[in-house]
């Protein structure tokens, strides 16, 4: 049984780095074409379906802006 996990991006703490998108293995994360309020272009995730919870990008972020829970871990 495939379990599901749901990946949160804090956009207001992300400062665009790319990272989290260089390093997802699924290629499912990328950088938003708006702004957030202070002015980067913050990481999106997208195609939740292909999520495998590896959290390497809650791992690579250098601002602590990604988490990923498994459902049902959420707090």
């Amino acid at each position: 049984m495939r379990k599901n996990f749901r990946v949160v991006i804090d956009t207001q703490k992300c400062k665009g780095c790319g990272f989290c998108v260089k390093f997802c293995p699924k290629n499912i994360i990328h950088l938003n074409s708006d702004f957030n309020d202070k002015g980067y272009h913050s990481a999106v995730f997208s195609q939740k379906e292909k999520c495998t919870g590896c959290a390497l990008c809650g791992l690579v972020c250098p601002d602590i802006a990604i988490t990923v829970y498994e459902k049902g871990d959420e707090v």
